[in-house]
C-alpha cells in the first residue's frame, strides 16, 4: 500500500497513538497510522499500566475497555513514608466511584486497541520507519522506509497535520526538550505474599524513591526506585536475596514475601518538550512528556492527550486541520493539565526522596492531615483520576 497524501498522519501505534487513531475513525478523515514493528502482532513489552478511572472511561468511549481481559480493580489506595506513622488512604467509595483504578498488562491494553482498528477506515503502515519530519507549503511531511517492500525505498508521505504519538526523537535535535534525571531507576516485577489485600494499592515513599505495590491477579506489580547503580546490583542478586530487602524496605502490611517474577529495570526522569505544537505537528503522550510513574501519571496523561487532540481535531475538520488556529486551541486544552501533572510527580520526587529529619517529620504531619480533611483528599483523588481538567 502506498500513500501519499493524508488528512492526518499518526506517528506510532503504542495505545496513545492508536487511542487517538480510534477517536478519529468513522469522520470521512484520511488517516494514516505509521508504525515501526513489521506487523500488527502484539507488543511483548513486559510493563504492567496503572490506568485511572477516567482513562477507563475514555477507553469505554473508544469501545476498547470492555474486551480487555486480566483487569485488576483498585478500590484503595494506602499512601505511606517509611520509618514514619503518618498515612493516607483513598477509598473509592469516599470519590463517589466504583474503582479509583486498575492494573492490567501493556500488551492486553495493546490488542483491545488493535481490535477497534480491526475493519476501521483508518490506514496502518506496519514496518515504516520514519526517518524524517518536516513542514512546507501548509502541511507536515514525513519521510519514511518501509523495510519489506521496495527494498526499503525511502516514501514520502504528505499531511496536513503529522501527530508525534511516541518517543519524539524526531524533533529533538531542532527543538531539544528539557531533561530532568532523577538519579533513579524502576525495578519492575511480578511479586507475590501471604497476605495480599484485593484491591488495595500502596505507594510508599522512601529516602531512595518512591515504592509502589499495585494489586495484579495473584499478587502485586511492583515498581522499584533506587539510584542508578544499586538498581543494576539489585538485577543481579538472586530471588531470596531480593525479597529479604523487599521485606525489609516495604514492611509485612501484606504479609510476608513469598516470590519474584523476572526482574527488569529502566531509568527514570523527567523529559518535558519545549512546546507540544510546531508547524503542522503536534507532539502527545511520551512524546510530549515522559513523567516519573509516581502516582501513575504519565500514562494516564498520554490517553487524555490523544482524546483532548481528537475533539480539537473534530471541532476544526475539515479544512482548520493543521492551521495555526487548530494547534493553539489543542495547547490551550492541555496547557492546565499538563503543567499540574508535571508539577505535581515532580514535586512528589522531590519532596520524598530524601531523609532529611525535619523534612520527614513534616512530610509525615501532611500525609496525616491530608487523611483528616476529606475536601483536600477528594481534591488530590480527583486529580489523580482525572486530570486537572477534571
Amino acid at each position: 500500500m502506498n500513500i501519499s497524501n493524508c488528512d492526518i498522519a499518526i506517528i506510532g501505534g503504542g495505545p496513545v497513538g492508536m487511542a487517538l487513531a480510534v477517536a478519529l475513525q468513522g469522520n470521512d478523515l484520511k488517516v494514516v497510522l505509521l508504525e515501526a514493528r513489521e506487523s500488527e502482532i502484539n507488543t511483548t513489552d513486559p510493563r504492567s499500566l496503572a490506568l485511572s478511572y477516567g482513562s477507563r472511561l475514555l477507553l469505554q468511549r473508544l469501545r476498547a475497555w470492555d474486551s480487555i481481559p486480566n483487569v485488576s480493580r483498585i478500590t484503595t489506595i494506602e499512601i505511606s513514608q517509611k520509618n514514619s506513622a503518618g498515612h493516607t488512604t483513598i477509598r473509592a467509595p469516599e470519590m463517589n466511584v466504583a474503582e479509583v483504578g486498575y492494573v492490567l498488562p501493556y500488551t492486553a491494553l495493546h490488542a483491545a486497541l488493535q481490535h477497534s482498528l480491526h475493519d476501521s477506515d483508518v490506514s496502518c503502515l506496519y514496518g515504516a520507519q520514519v526517518n524524517a519530519l518536516s513542514s512546507s507549503n501548509g502541511q507536515a511531511s514525513i519521510t519514511y522506509q518501509r523495510q519489506r517492500q521496495r527494498q526499503g525505498q525511502e516514501q514520502v508521505l504528505h499531511a496536513r497535520l503529522a501527530v508525534v504519538a511516541e518517543g519524539g526523537k524526531l524533533l529533538e535535535a531542532a527543538h531539544p526538550p528539557e531533561i530532568t534525571d532523577y538519579g533513579q531507576s524502576g525495578i519492575i516485577a511480578h511479586v507475590v505474599s501471604t497476605q495480599a489485600a484485593p484491591g488495595t494499592a500502596y505507594e510508599h515513599f522512601t529516602p531512595q524513591g518512591p515504592m509502589a505495590l499495585l494489586p495484579y491477579l495473584d499478587g502485586y506489580e511492583l515498581v522499584l526506585t533506587a539510584a542508578h547503580d544499586k538498581a543494576q546490583e539489585m538485577l543481579t542478586w538472586d530471588d531470596a536475596t531480593f525479597l529479604h530487602y523487599l521485606q525489609l524496605h516495604f514492611g509485612d502490611r501484606v504479609g510476608t514475601f513469598v516470590s519474584v517474577g523476572k526482574r527488569d529495570c529502566y531509568p527514570l526522569r523527567l523529559k518535558r518538550a519545549p512546546d507540544l505544537t510546531f508547524p503542522f505537528t503536534v507532539l502527545i503522550g511520551n512524546a510530549a512528556q515522559t513523567l516519573h510513574p509516581v502516582a501513575g501519571q504519565g500514562f494516564n496523561m498520554g490517553v487524555r492527550d490523544a482524546w483532548e487532540l481528537a475533539q480539537v481535531i473534530l471541532d476544526h475538520a475539515p479544512h482548520d486541520i493543521g492551521t495555526a488556529a487548530m494547534c493553539a486551541a489543542y495547547r490551550k486544552s492541555r496547557r492546565i493539565d499538563r503543567n499540574a501533572g508535571i508539577r505535581f510527580t515532580d514535586g512528589l520526587v522531590r519532596l520524598f526522596s530524601n531523609d532529611l529529619p525535619l523534612l520527614g517529620k513534616v512530610r509525615s504531619a501532611a500525609l496525616t492531615l491530608l487523611d483528616h480533611l476529606p475536601p483536600v483528599k477528594k481534591f488530590v483523588a480527583k486529580r489523580m483520576m482525572f486530570g486537572a481538567n477534571g
